[in-house]
Protein backbone atom coordinates (compact mmCIF):
# COMPACT_ATOMS: atom_id res chain seq x y z
CA UNK A 1 0.00 0.00 0.00
CA UNK A 2 3.19 2.58 0.76
CA UNK A 3 4.43 1.61 -2.65
CA UNK A 4 1.09 2.26 -4.50
CA UNK A 5 0.63 5.71 -2.64
CA UNK A 6 4.14 7.43 -2.62
CA UNK A 7 3.53 8.09 -6.46
CA UNK A 8 0.36 10.26 -5.38
CA UNK A 9 2.46 11.46 -2.01
CA UNK A 10 5.43 12.57 -4.68
CA UNK A 11 2.91 14.56 -6.86
CA UNK A 12 1.01 16.29 -3.03
CA UNK A 13 4.65 17.01 -1.91
CA UNK A 14 6.19 18.47 -4.69
CA UNK A 15 2.49 20.86 -5.57
CA UNK A 16 2.68 22.14 -2.45
CA UNK A 17 6.23 22.68 -1.91
CA UNK A 18 6.15 24.46 -4.88
CA UNK A 19 3.35 27.03 -4.12
CA UNK A 20 4.96 27.46 -0.48
CA UNK A 21 8.52 27.73 -1.92
CA UNK A 22 7.22 30.23 -4.82
CA UNK A 23 5.01 31.98 -1.83
CA UNK A 24 7.65 32.29 0.29
CA UNK A 25 10.13 33.49 -2.69
CA UNK A 26 8.08 36.54 -3.42
CA UNK A 27 7.54 38.01 0.20
CA UNK A 28 11.44 37.41 0.62
CA UNK A 29 12.32 39.66 -2.73
CA UNK A 30 10.04 42.05 -1.63
CA UNK A 31 11.92 42.51 1.57
CA UNK A 32 15.20 42.43 0.39
CA UNK A 33 13.56 45.20 -2.08
CA UNK A 34 13.04 46.98 1.50
CA UNK A 35 16.58 46.79 2.15
CA UNK A 36 18.03 47.71 -0.88
CA UNK A 37 15.83 51.10 -0.39
CA UNK A 38 17.78 51.31 2.72
CA UNK A 39 20.98 50.16 1.09
CA UNK A 40 20.67 52.97 -1.87
CA UNK A 41 19.63 55.50 1.04
CA UNK A 42 22.66 55.52 2.99
CA UNK A 43 25.29 55.08 -0.05
CA UNK A 44 23.30 58.06 -1.14
CA UNK A 45 24.22 60.24 1.84
CA UNK A 46 28.09 59.45 1.95
CA UNK A 47 28.32 60.14 -2.05
CA UNK A 48 26.41 63.45 -1.67
CA UNK A 49 28.87 64.34 1.01
CA UNK A 50 31.54 63.20 -0.74
CA UNK A 51 30.97 65.11 -3.59
CA UNK A 52 29.99 68.57 -2.09
CA UNK A 53 33.18 68.21 0.13
CA UNK A 54 35.22 67.60 -3.19
CA UNK A 55 33.78 70.18 -4.94
CA UNK A 56 33.88 72.80 -2.03
CA UNK A 57 37.33 71.94 -1.69
CA UNK A 58 38.92 71.44 -4.81
CA UNK A 59 41.51 73.65 -5.69
CA UNK A 60 41.03 76.00 -2.46
CA UNK A 61 44.41 75.08 -0.89
CA UNK A 62 46.90 76.32 -3.86
CA UNK A 63 45.01 80.10 -3.85
CA UNK A 64 45.56 83.27 -1.44
CA UNK A 65 43.25 84.25 1.48
CA UNK A 66 41.60 82.14 3.90
CA UNK A 67 40.67 78.49 1.97
CA UNK A 68 38.53 77.28 5.17
CA UNK A 69 36.03 80.80 4.29
CA UNK A 70 35.96 79.67 0.66
CA UNK A 71 35.46 76.46 1.04
CA UNK A 72 32.40 77.20 4.04
CA UNK A 73 30.82 79.92 1.41
CA UNK A 74 30.74 76.86 -1.32
CA UNK A 75 29.23 74.76 1.26
CA UNK A 76 25.99 76.76 2.38
CA UNK A 77 25.27 77.24 -1.42
CA UNK A 78 25.00 73.80 -1.31
CA UNK A 79 21.59 71.98 -0.41
CA UNK A 80 22.27 69.40 2.63
CA UNK A 81 26.12 69.67 2.76
CA UNK A 82 28.48 68.80 5.16
CA UNK A 83 28.65 71.78 8.20
CA UNK A 84 32.00 70.47 9.38
CA UNK A 85 34.96 69.98 7.74
CA UNK A 86 38.97 69.91 8.43
CA UNK A 87 41.69 70.65 5.83
CA UNK A 88 44.94 69.59 5.88
CA UNK A 89 48.32 69.69 3.75
CA UNK A 90 49.46 66.55 1.93
CA UNK A 91 51.50 65.12 5.14
CA UNK A 92 48.55 65.46 6.98
CA UNK A 93 49.10 68.67 9.31
CA UNK A 94 46.21 70.41 9.64
CA UNK A 95 45.72 74.19 8.25
CA UNK A 96 42.48 75.12 8.85
CA UNK A 97 38.56 73.59 10.02
CA UNK A 98 34.85 74.68 10.07
CA UNK A 99 33.36 73.03 13.74
CA UNK A 100 35.16 70.43 15.50
CA UNK A 101 39.43 69.67 14.16
CA UNK A 102 38.24 66.03 14.26
CA UNK A 103 40.11 64.14 12.37
CA UNK A 104 38.41 60.78 13.44
CA UNK A 105 41.67 59.72 15.87
CA UNK A 106 43.97 58.98 12.50
CA UNK A 107 45.76 62.41 11.58
CA UNK A 108 48.50 60.30 9.91
CA UNK A 109 45.84 58.28 7.03
CA UNK A 110 47.54 60.16 3.83
CA UNK A 111 45.30 60.35 0.38
CA UNK A 112 46.53 61.40 -3.22
CA UNK A 113 44.25 64.16 -4.60
CA UNK A 114 41.15 61.94 -5.86
CA UNK A 115 41.11 59.24 -3.61
CA UNK A 116 39.05 58.50 -0.73
CA UNK A 117 39.77 56.77 2.68
CA UNK A 118 36.62 56.07 5.01
CA UNK A 119 36.82 54.77 8.53
CA UNK A 120 34.11 54.32 11.52
CA UNK A 121 34.71 55.29 15.12
CA UNK A 122 31.71 53.10 16.68
CA UNK A 123 31.98 55.25 20.36
CA UNK A 124 31.33 58.00 18.66
CA UNK A 125 29.09 56.86 16.53
CA UNK A 126 30.41 58.59 13.45
CA UNK A 127 31.60 57.86 9.67
CA UNK A 128 34.80 60.01 8.47
CA UNK A 129 36.06 60.05 5.37
CA UNK A 130 39.30 61.62 3.92
CA UNK A 131 39.17 62.72 0.05
CA UNK A 132 42.54 63.88 -1.60
CA UNK A 133 42.38 67.32 -3.24
CA UNK A 134 44.72 69.78 -4.87
CA UNK A 135 47.42 70.19 -2.44
CA UNK A 136 46.26 68.77 0.55
CA UNK A 137 43.17 66.42 1.51
CA UNK A 138 40.05 67.32 3.51
CA UNK A 139 37.63 65.23 6.24
CA UNK A 140 34.37 65.19 6.90
CA UNK A 141 31.92 62.82 9.35
CA UNK A 142 28.61 61.55 9.17
CA UNK A 143 26.82 60.84 12.81
CA UNK A 144 24.07 57.90 13.22
CA UNK A 145 21.93 60.47 13.54
CA UNK A 146 22.03 61.71 9.57
CA UNK A 147 21.87 57.82 8.46
CA UNK A 148 18.41 57.74 10.48
CA UNK A 149 17.37 60.89 9.08
CA UNK A 150 18.00 59.37 5.83
CA UNK A 151 16.61 56.49 6.20
CA UNK A 152 13.34 58.06 7.52
CA UNK A 153 13.16 59.95 4.39
CA UNK A 154 13.73 57.19 2.26
CA UNK A 155 11.10 54.95 4.49
CA UNK A 156 12.73 51.92 4.21
CA UNK A 157 11.42 49.13 6.14
CA UNK A 158 14.41 47.54 7.84
CA UNK A 159 14.53 46.12 11.37
CA UNK A 160 18.23 46.70 11.73
CA UNK A 161 21.07 48.50 9.48
CA UNK A 162 24.57 48.13 10.73
CA UNK A 163 27.74 49.58 9.11
CA UNK A 164 30.94 47.32 8.67
CA UNK A 165 34.82 48.69 7.46
CA UNK A 166 36.81 47.12 5.39
CA UNK A 167 39.32 47.19 7.76
CA UNK A 168 37.00 46.60 10.84
CA UNK A 169 34.76 48.44 13.23
CA UNK A 170 30.86 48.50 13.10
CA UNK A 171 28.48 51.43 13.44
CA UNK A 172 25.13 50.43 14.35
CA UNK A 173 22.14 52.69 12.95
CA UNK A 174 19.05 51.25 14.29
CA UNK A 175 18.81 50.92 18.34
CA UNK A 176 18.22 47.22 19.92
CA UNK A 177 14.41 48.05 20.18
CA UNK A 178 14.60 48.42 16.57
CA UNK A 179 16.02 45.42 16.01
CA UNK A 180 14.35 43.07 18.13
CA UNK A 181 10.40 44.92 16.79
CA UNK A 182 7.24 42.95 17.33
CA UNK A 183 7.53 40.62 14.93
CA UNK A 184 4.46 38.59 14.80
CA UNK A 185 4.50 34.66 15.16
CA UNK A 186 4.92 34.25 11.15
CA UNK A 187 6.99 37.18 10.74
CA UNK A 188 11.28 36.13 10.19
CA UNK A 189 14.41 38.61 9.46
CA UNK A 190 15.86 38.11 5.88
CA UNK A 191 19.30 39.69 6.59
CA UNK A 192 22.02 40.42 4.01
CA UNK A 193 25.09 42.50 3.21
CA UNK A 194 26.46 44.91 0.58
CA UNK A 195 29.36 46.49 -0.13
CA UNK A 196 29.16 50.75 -0.66
CA UNK A 197 31.82 53.29 -1.42
CA UNK A 198 34.13 50.87 -3.47
CA UNK A 199 34.18 48.29 -0.65
CA UNK A 200 35.68 50.06 2.16
CA UNK A 201 31.96 50.14 3.66
CA UNK A 202 29.84 46.98 3.90
CA UNK A 203 25.74 47.62 5.07
CA UNK A 204 24.18 44.50 6.88
CA UNK A 205 20.92 45.29 6.69
CA UNK A 206 17.85 43.43 8.81
CA UNK A 207 14.51 43.26 6.69
CA UNK A 208 11.51 41.78 8.71
CA UNK A 209 9.49 39.38 6.38
CA UNK A 210 6.45 37.66 6.26
CA UNK A 211 6.28 33.80 5.63
CA UNK A 212 3.67 31.37 5.26
CA UNK A 213 1.89 30.35 8.49
CA UNK A 214 2.40 26.71 10.13
CA UNK A 215 -1.33 26.04 9.74
CA UNK A 216 -1.61 26.94 6.35
CA UNK A 217 1.28 24.04 5.81
CA UNK A 218 -0.46 21.64 7.94
CA UNK A 219 -3.73 21.77 5.69
CA UNK A 220 -1.73 21.81 2.26
CA UNK A 221 0.30 18.78 3.45
CA UNK A 222 -2.73 17.60 5.47
CA UNK A 223 -3.54 15.01 2.23
CA UNK A 224 -0.45 13.25 2.71
CA UNK A 225 -1.56 11.79 6.19
CA UNK A 226 -2.87 8.52 4.74
CA UNK A 227 0.40 7.78 2.92
CA UNK A 228 2.08 8.89 6.29
CA UNK A 229 -0.35 6.21 8.17
CA UNK A 230 0.16 3.57 5.39
CA UNK A 231 4.37 3.94 5.80
CA UNK A 232 4.24 3.76 9.26
CA UNK A 233 3.19 0.51 9.66
CA UNK A 234 6.32 -0.37 7.12
CA UNK A 235 8.40 1.21 9.60
CA UNK A 236 7.28 -1.00 12.34
CA UNK A 237 8.37 -4.00 10.50
CA UNK A 238 11.48 -2.16 8.79
CA UNK A 239 12.40 -1.62 12.41
CA UNK A 240 12.06 -4.84 13.99
CA UNK A 241 13.96 -6.75 11.82
CA UNK A 242 16.57 -4.34 10.37
CA UNK A 243 16.79 -1.19 12.25
CA UNK A 244 17.34 -2.55 15.74
CA UNK A 245 19.87 -4.91 14.49
CA UNK A 246 21.64 -2.49 13.20
CA UNK A 247 21.72 0.11 16.43
CA UNK A 248 23.19 -2.69 18.21
CA UNK A 249 25.77 -2.86 16.16
CA UNK A 250 26.80 0.66 15.84
CA UNK A 251 26.49 0.76 19.89
CA UNK A 252 29.07 -2.12 19.83
CA UNK A 253 31.37 0.12 17.37
CA UNK A 254 31.07 3.25 19.56
CA UNK A 255 31.91 1.64 22.59
CA UNK A 256 34.49 0.05 21.55
CA UNK A 257 38.58 1.13 22.19
CA UNK A 258 41.67 1.25 19.85
CA UNK A 259 43.92 -1.51 21.33
CA UNK A 260 41.66 -3.14 24.00
CA UNK A 261 41.14 -6.30 21.83
CA UNK A 262 38.78 -7.52 19.60
CA UNK A 263 35.86 -5.90 18.50
CA UNK A 264 32.85 -7.59 20.30
CA UNK A 265 29.07 -7.33 19.14
CA UNK A 266 25.82 -8.79 20.84
CA UNK A 267 25.29 -12.80 20.39
CA UNK A 268 22.08 -12.36 19.01
CA UNK A 269 21.56 -10.36 15.69
CA UNK A 270 18.24 -10.99 13.97
CA UNK A 271 17.52 -14.00 11.79
CA UNK A 272 18.77 -12.00 9.20
CA UNK A 273 21.48 -13.48 7.67
CA UNK A 274 22.86 -10.17 5.88
CA UNK A 275 22.91 -8.73 9.06
CA UNK A 276 25.08 -10.89 10.55
CA UNK A 277 27.43 -11.44 7.56
CA UNK A 278 27.71 -7.73 8.13
CA UNK A 279 28.28 -7.72 11.76
CA UNK A 280 31.63 -9.85 10.92
CA UNK A 281 33.02 -7.65 7.84
CA UNK A 282 33.36 -4.58 10.88
CA UNK A 283 35.10 -7.01 13.01
CA UNK A 284 37.15 -7.82 10.05
CA UNK A 285 37.57 -4.06 9.38
CA UNK A 286 38.28 -3.09 12.90
CA UNK A 287 41.23 -5.35 13.16
CA UNK A 288 42.60 -3.81 9.50
CA UNK A 289 42.33 -0.04 10.87
CA UNK A 290 43.84 -1.24 14.08
CA UNK A 291 46.97 -2.40 12.29
CA UNK A 292 47.04 -0.03 9.76
CA UNK A 293 47.05 2.62 13.06
CA UNK A 294 49.84 0.99 14.59
CA UNK A 295 52.26 0.67 11.60
CA UNK A 296 51.16 4.64 11.10
CA UNK A 297 52.18 5.22 14.94
CA UNK A 298 55.49 3.47 14.00
CA UNK A 299 56.31 5.35 10.85
CA UNK A 300 55.33 8.54 12.87
CA UNK A 301 57.91 7.88 15.42
CA UNK A 302 60.64 7.37 12.99
CA UNK A 303 59.59 10.58 10.58
CA UNK A 304 59.95 12.68 14.48
CA UNK A 305 63.45 10.98 14.99
CA UNK A 306 64.42 11.42 11.50
CA UNK A 307 63.11 14.92 11.81
CA UNK A 308 65.22 15.48 15.04
CA UNK A 309 68.02 14.06 13.44
CA UNK A 310 67.68 16.65 10.27
CA UNK A 311 67.76 19.82 12.44
CA UNK A 312 70.51 18.42 14.51
CA UNK A 313 72.64 17.70 11.32
CA UNK A 314 71.78 21.10 10.18
CA UNK A 315 72.53 23.41 13.47
CA UNK A 316 75.69 21.83 13.85
CA UNK A 317 77.23 22.61 10.25
CA UNK A 318 76.01 25.97 10.47
CA UNK A 319 78.07 26.16 13.70
CA UNK A 320 80.63 24.74 12.20
CA UNK A 321 80.16 27.30 8.97
CA UNK A 322 80.42 29.96 11.36
CA UNK A 323 83.50 29.06 12.94
CA UNK A 324 85.34 28.70 9.96
CA UNK A 325 83.90 32.73 9.42
CA UNK A 326 85.76 33.38 12.33
CA UNK A 327 88.95 31.94 11.59
CA UNK A 328 88.84 33.57 8.50
CA UNK A 329 88.38 36.32 9.81
CA UNK A 330 90.78 36.69 12.17
CA UNK A 331 93.52 36.05 9.28
CA UNK A 332 92.24 38.39 7.00
CA UNK A 333 94.78 41.47 6.50
CA UNK A 334 91.90 44.16 5.42
CA UNK A 335 89.28 45.66 7.87
CA UNK A 336 86.85 45.15 5.01
CA UNK A 337 87.37 41.81 4.81
CA UNK A 338 87.52 41.30 8.62
CA UNK A 339 83.91 43.10 8.36
CA UNK A 340 82.64 41.35 5.84
CA UNK A 341 83.25 38.42 7.48
CA UNK A 342 82.00 39.38 10.89
CA UNK A 343 78.28 40.51 9.00
CA UNK A 344 78.47 37.13 7.02
CA UNK A 345 79.14 35.16 10.16
CA UNK A 346 76.41 37.08 12.49
CA UNK A 347 73.82 36.03 9.48
CA UNK A 348 74.66 32.23 9.85
CA UNK A 349 74.97 33.03 13.86
CA UNK A 350 71.40 33.87 13.58
CA UNK A 351 70.36 30.66 11.56
CA UNK A 352 71.96 28.09 13.82
CA UNK A 353 70.21 30.04 16.93
CA UNK A 354 66.74 29.50 15.10
CA UNK A 355 67.87 25.82 14.25
CA UNK A 356 69.22 25.12 18.12
CA UNK A 357 65.70 26.59 19.69
CA UNK A 358 63.35 25.09 17.07
CA UNK A 359 65.67 21.15 17.72
CA UNK A 360 64.71 21.81 21.26
CA UNK A 361 61.16 22.80 20.51
CA UNK A 362 60.18 19.94 18.87
CA UNK A 363 59.44 17.67 21.86
CA UNK A 364 56.59 19.70 22.71
CA UNK A 365 55.50 20.97 19.22
CA UNK A 366 54.90 24.37 20.19
CA UNK A 367 57.19 26.05 17.64
CA UNK A 368 59.87 27.99 18.76
CA UNK A 369 60.15 30.67 21.71
CA UNK A 370 61.01 33.87 20.09
CA UNK A 371 62.32 35.24 24.06
CA UNK A 372 65.15 32.79 24.36
CA UNK A 373 65.20 33.11 20.83
CA UNK A 374 66.10 36.90 20.36
CA UNK A 375 67.72 37.02 24.03
CA UNK A 376 70.85 34.10 23.05
CA UNK A 377 70.93 36.56 19.52
CA UNK A 378 71.06 39.67 21.24
CA UNK A 379 73.82 38.22 23.56
CA UNK A 380 75.71 36.54 20.56
CA UNK A 381 75.48 39.87 18.52
CA UNK A 382 77.02 42.12 21.59
CA UNK A 383 79.86 39.86 21.65
CA UNK A 384 80.63 39.72 17.84
CA UNK A 385 80.57 43.48 17.84
CA UNK A 386 83.77 45.15 16.51
CA UNK A 387 85.91 46.90 18.81
CA UNK A 388 83.72 50.43 18.39
CA UNK A 389 80.84 48.78 19.47
CA UNK A 390 82.13 47.21 22.80
CA UNK A 391 80.18 48.87 24.63
CA UNK A 392 76.87 49.04 22.57
CA UNK A 393 73.69 48.75 25.41
CA UNK A 394 70.62 46.19 23.88
CA UNK A 395 68.08 46.25 25.97
CA UNK A 396 65.15 43.85 26.08
CA UNK A 397 61.31 43.85 27.37
CA UNK A 398 60.09 40.61 25.80
CA UNK A 399 57.09 38.01 26.30
CA UNK A 400 57.42 34.58 26.03
CA UNK A 401 55.52 33.73 22.82
CA UNK A 402 55.91 31.29 20.41
CA UNK A 403 55.48 31.00 16.48
CA UNK A 404 56.61 29.03 13.11
CA UNK A 405 60.17 28.32 11.96
CA UNK A 406 59.35 30.44 9.26
CA UNK A 407 58.95 33.33 11.16
CA UNK A 408 61.79 33.03 13.49
CA UNK A 409 64.25 33.26 11.07
CA UNK A 410 63.29 36.45 9.19
CA UNK A 411 62.89 37.96 12.70
CA UNK A 412 66.49 36.44 13.54
CA UNK A 413 67.71 37.93 10.19
CA UNK A 414 65.66 41.81 11.09
CA UNK A 415 67.12 41.61 14.73
CA UNK A 416 70.76 41.39 13.20
CA UNK A 417 70.16 43.75 10.19
CA UNK A 418 69.39 46.43 12.85
CA UNK A 419 71.45 45.93 15.55
CA UNK A 420 74.09 45.74 13.28
CA UNK A 421 73.60 48.73 11.76
CA UNK A 422 73.48 50.46 15.37
CA UNK A 423 77.05 48.98 15.23
CA UNK A 424 78.57 50.79 12.58
CA UNK A 425 76.48 54.17 12.58
CA UNK A 426 75.97 54.81 15.99
CA UNK A 427 77.13 52.70 18.52
CA UNK A 428 76.84 54.79 21.30
CA UNK A 429 73.28 54.65 21.05
CA UNK A 430 71.52 52.06 22.97
CA UNK A 431 69.40 49.47 20.80
CA UNK A 432 65.78 48.46 22.84
CA UNK A 433 63.94 45.30 21.39
CA UNK A 434 60.31 44.97 22.53
CA UNK A 435 57.76 42.15 22.17
CA UNK A 436 54.18 41.89 23.25
CA UNK A 437 51.43 40.33 21.98
CA UNK A 438 48.70 42.50 20.82
CA UNK A 439 45.79 39.54 19.78
CA UNK A 440 45.61 35.57 19.93
CA UNK A 441 47.39 34.94 16.82
CA UNK A 442 50.22 38.11 16.69
CA UNK A 443 52.59 40.39 18.41
CA UNK A 444 53.95 43.52 18.14
CA UNK A 445 58.02 43.61 17.75
CA UNK A 446 59.85 46.93 17.80
CA UNK A 447 63.26 47.78 17.23
CA UNK A 448 64.15 51.29 19.05
CA UNK A 449 67.36 52.76 18.34
CA UNK A 450 69.11 56.42 17.61
CA UNK A 451 71.06 54.61 14.37
CA UNK A 452 67.47 54.46 12.90
CA UNK A 453 67.15 58.12 12.42
CA UNK A 454 67.37 58.82 8.45
CA UNK A 455 70.40 61.68 8.61
CA UNK A 456 72.75 58.71 9.79
CA UNK A 457 74.22 56.69 7.11
CA UNK A 458 75.17 57.68 3.41
CA UNK A 459 72.21 57.97 1.03
CA UNK A 460 73.10 54.43 -0.47
CA UNK A 461 73.52 52.43 2.64
CA UNK A 462 70.18 54.11 3.96
CA UNK A 463 68.54 52.67 0.37
CA UNK A 464 70.44 49.28 0.94
CA UNK A 465 69.55 48.92 4.13
CA UNK A 466 65.53 50.01 3.62
CA UNK A 467 65.30 47.30 1.06
CA UNK A 468 66.75 44.60 3.26
CA UNK A 469 64.54 45.59 5.77
CA UNK A 470 61.06 46.00 3.58
CA UNK A 471 61.86 42.21 2.12
CA UNK A 472 62.57 40.62 5.60
CA UNK A 473 59.05 42.59 6.70
CA UNK A 474 57.73 41.15 3.31
CA UNK A 475 58.57 37.54 4.23
CA UNK A 476 56.48 38.27 7.47
CA UNK A 477 53.84 39.29 5.57
CA UNK A 478 53.46 42.16 7.68
CA UNK A 479 53.25 46.05 7.19
CA UNK A 480 56.78 47.92 8.55
CA UNK A 481 56.16 50.99 10.50
CA UNK A 482 59.17 53.72 10.44
CA UNK A 483 59.17 56.57 13.05
CA UNK A 484 62.04 58.63 13.98
CA UNK A 485 64.22 56.13 15.72
CA UNK A 486 61.60 53.07 15.86
CA UNK A 487 60.66 49.87 13.39
CA UNK A 488 57.89 47.66 14.22
CA UNK A 489 56.27 44.73 12.51
CA UNK A 490 53.51 42.25 13.49
CA UNK A 491 54.30 38.79 14.07
CA UNK A 492 51.89 35.95 13.77
CA UNK A 493 52.12 33.92 17.13
CA UNK A 494 50.65 31.11 18.35
CA UNK A 495 47.53 31.65 20.58
CA UNK A 496 47.66 31.21 24.54
CA UNK A 497 47.52 28.12 26.14
CA UNK A 498 44.43 27.45 27.94
CA UNK A 499 44.45 27.93 31.64
CA UNK A 500 43.48 24.64 33.27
Amino acid sequence: MSAALFPLGLVLVAAASSGINQANTALSSRARDQGQLAVRAIDGLIARNLLALRIAANGELGAEGDPCDRVRRALDAAPNAPENFLLSDPLGTRICWRGRPDDGGRPTVLVAPQEVRMWLVPERGRLFYKVGIVGGSVTGSIDREQFRTALSAARAGTSGLTLVAAGGGELQISDEGERSGNLGPDMTITSFRQPIANGQIDVAVDVPSEHIASVDRLLILLPLLMWIVAALLSWLVVRTFLLSPLRKISQSIAAHEPGSGPLQLPARLGSAIEIRELGASFTRAVERIEQSEKDMGEALEGQRKLVREVHHRVKNNLQVVASLLNIHRRSAKSDDAQNAYSSIGRRVDALAVVHRNHFAELEENRGIALRPLISELASNLRGSAPDSARRLDINLDLESLNTTQDVAVATAFLTTEIVEHAMLTRPDAPVTLTLHRISDSSARFTLATGALASDIASQAEHQQFERIIAGLAKQLRSVLERTEGHYSVDLPVFAPRPQV
